[in-house]
């Protein structure tokens, strides 16, 4: 396979052929570990060389751009204050992770628009996956002519870098009440992992969860526990998600699962009130509900390391 095959398929990807091609998938979340240890800094600040994680990259979440009410009147300016939150960390990320729901309304004008504005942000690559919203009426097609270049399927996809394994999955699609993943997707998976060392990280991200956080709201996903279980043999996984607008965080065996918050408006905590329907907030909070994560990776330790920030 030429270089140029090579770099239009994620899963095929060394680390030097990652860094050197854009390739548009994505969400923003950025994370370190130094020495076993979380490692805080400023934003704005760089670690020093000798507390350099081997990988660092960033989640957005919920953009949803073409979202008009009262929830936020602006969706591109909290967006765009998002992009800048990244680029204002003091290091450039290896990637950045949108987690889905990049469109309110999955039409063209509003897919061309998120990925011109993604083409802000200071990072090699930016990764997606759909979320229900980027395929309300289409099964998907428009979010994949624009983001999916080298997935399989439906939009999935996987690849390596920096000694840990990333698979971008897709369960938006089929939906009844929960999120699905499907048979070729499960079958993809179990051969994705299949040949790997049991002590290689794996980060998987999502739109819908991949555990049961709200069921009565379809916050989770039906065939999530034969996903899982090709990967109970390996010391870390990592699961990210958006959908939710808000942080939660679970842990299950070797399995830690991070919902994200939004950069578009805040949803109610499961439970409160009879749907998840935006939520208005008072004047000069919706800040504070809005936000990005960093994640953050060191060479020959098995956990990952995540610090939240709100939009500031």
């Amino acid at each position: 396979m030429s270089y140029e095959d090579e770099a239009h398929d994620p899963q095929k990807m060394t680390r030097r052929q990652l860094m050197r091609h854009s390739a548009w998938f994505g969400a923003a979340v950025g994370l370190a570990v130094v020495g076993g240890e979380v490692v805080s800094h400023v934003a704005g600040t760089a670690l020093a060389d000798s507390a350099r994680p081997t990988l660092r990259f960033a989640q957005v979440s919920d953009s949803h751009i073409g979202f008009t009410g009262t929830a936020n009147t602006s969706v591109t300016d909290t967006f765009t204050e998002a992009i800048s939150q990244v680029n204002s960390l003091g290091y450039e990320p290896d990637f950045v992770i949108h987690t889905g729901d990049l469109t309110h309304l999955s039409t063209q004008e509003q897919f061309d628009q998120c990925k011109q504005m993604m083409q802000g942000f200071k990072t090699p690559h930016v990764f997606t996956v759909p979320g229900e919203h980027d395929s309300s009426d289409d099964g998907g097609s428009r979010y994949r002519s624009t983001f999916g270049g080298g997935t399989r399927g439906d939009g999935w996809y996987s690849f390596d870098i920096a000694g840990v394994h990333v698979i971008g999955l897709v369960n938006t699609l089929n939906l009844k009440n929960l999120g699905h993943l499907g048979q070729d997707q499960l079958d993809f998976i179990q051969k994705d992992v299949a040949g790997l060392s049991s002590d290689t990280p794996l980060i998987v991200f999502s739109h819908i969860p991949l555990f049961a956080m709200y069921p009565q709201w379809g916050w989770g996903t039906d065939d999530a526990t034969q996903a899982l279980s090709y990967m109970k043999r390996f010391s870390s996984v990592t699961c990210l998600n958006g959908h939710v607008h808000q942080l939660f965080t679970k842990t299950e065996g070797n399995v830690t699962f991070y919902s994200g918050t939004t950069t578009a408006y805040p949803l109610p905590k499961p439970g409160d009130g009879p749907a998840p329907k935006p939520v208005t907030l008072p004047a000069g909070q919706l800040h504070q509900a809005l936000g990005i994560r960093e994640v953050t990776y060191q060479k020959g330790q098995q956990q990952l390391a995540i610090k939240e920030q709100t939009l500031k």
